[in-house]
């Protein structure tokens, strides 16, 4: 093979000659024009997915190059993840350049929320974690919500520059800039999306009308969420798809809720209050008392209590403490798999997850 190619779907170089590869195509398939990879195809024509290997460094230091060059930065976020969504320390790798937040997802939301509120709560949000945005905007890649706001100001912003599309993986960046080249661009759909993180393998330049480009950068991977943990064939179980109609659940002292066989809350000390769980409709949330916690775990995950059905690759459970202030309603966030709104009871909660998943407290969002 004497020409050198890249996949237009996911960005890798490539190859026919090992299938076990990334970026493999059959000789067959190399002579087509518009070449896609094997993996691509195959996401786009059976919605068939497969983990791949990442290389964390390699992203990071492909991230760093943004800061050599004049650029807008957008940062993608998963609202309903946000601190799983988060690239940690991004304000250390972009240099000087502007960064706009993109909240991505609000269609999830109930459409009773306060997209202000919200976005401030993004804003404010941002400024704590060492980021100073140009702006923030939320809408969702999917639905095409304010779209035209989202265009028009990445084209404000951006002020002739190139544009760089950053983010974790599967936050919907791909998805974002597909739906802006058919609303705003050539119309046609050219980057490979999926439910599953890491879809993008590689950078995919996109030619601007002024000799710029948008640059689509591979998802930075966080091992610290749930959805990097469940298998492809699971991951749609724990992530919404419509509109969240949360589950309210009124608990008193010494009862537990599972959330599948992934996370689970226990009740240690508080008056009768309610939770409120934001989480996928399909995930299997089950009420037990405390005092048959351990043994029903035991008897019932993977069963039952599942996804995972099996989690021989999980890592072993790890409890968190939380104590409630009675201050105002808080959030008990589970990276990757959602979050539980409390009352305003003084109270004391365990929550147990895989060790090494991100979790904590918040004011409530909503």
């Amino acid at each position: 093979m004497e020409r050198k190619a890249w996949c237009e779907g996911c960005g890798t170089e490539l190859q026919v000659s090992d299938p076990t590869r990334p970026g493999y195509v059959s000789p067959s398939a190399w002579e087509r024009e518009n070449v896609v990879c094997r993996r691509c195809f195959r996401i786009r024509h059976y919605n068939e997915v497969a983990k791949v290997d990442h290389q964390p460094d390699m992203y990071l230091s492909m991230l760093q190059e943004i800061g050599n060059r004049e650029a807008l930065v957008v940062q993608v976020v998963d609202l309903f993840d946000f601190a799983g969504s988060w690239i940690p320390g991004i304000h250390r790798h972009i240099g000087g350049n502007p960064i706009l937040i993109l909240g991505n997802k609000l269609d999830l939301f109930p459409k009773s929320v306060k997209v202000q509120r919200l976005k401030e709560w993004v804003y404010r949000t941002a400024k704590e974690l060492g980021v100073q945005p140009a702006d923030v905007v939320l809408t969702s890649a999917a639905k095409g919500y304010h779209f035209h706001e989202v265009a028009e100001t990445i084209e404000q912003l951006r002020q002739g520059r190139d544009v760089y599309v950053v983010g974790t993986a599967n936050v919907g960046k791909s998805t974002l800039i597909n739906r802006l080249l058919r609303e705003f661009g050539s119309g046609e759909e050219v980057i490979t999306t999926s439910p599953y993180p890491g879809t993008t393998l590689d950078t995919i330049q996109i030619p601007l009308d002024d000799g710029k480009q948008i640059v689509d950068m591979p998802g930075i991977i966080r091992n610290d969420r749930m959805s990097e943990w469940v298998d492809p064939a699971e991951l749609n179980e724990i992530t919404p798809k419509r509109e969240m109609k949360p589950k309210v659940y009124q608990l008193q002292e010494g009862q537990t809720l599972y959330f599948g066989g992934l996370a689970r809350i226990d009740y240690i000390e508080g008056v009768r209050q309610p939770f409120v769980c934001y989480m996928a409709h399909s995930l299997y949330i089950h009420r037990t008392k405390l005092e048959n916690a351990d043994e029903i775990w035991k008897k019932h995950r993977g069963k039952l209590l599942s996804p995972p059905k099996n989690d021989a690759d999980f890592p072993p459970m790890k409890r968190h403490r939380f104590h409630l202030n009675k201050k105002e309603k808080q959030d008990l966030v589970i990276s990757g798999l959602g979050w539980v709104a409390t009352g305003k009871e003084i109270s004391k909660i365990d929550l147990w997850v895989p060790e090494g998943i991100h979790v904590e407290v918040r004011p409530s969002i909503l």
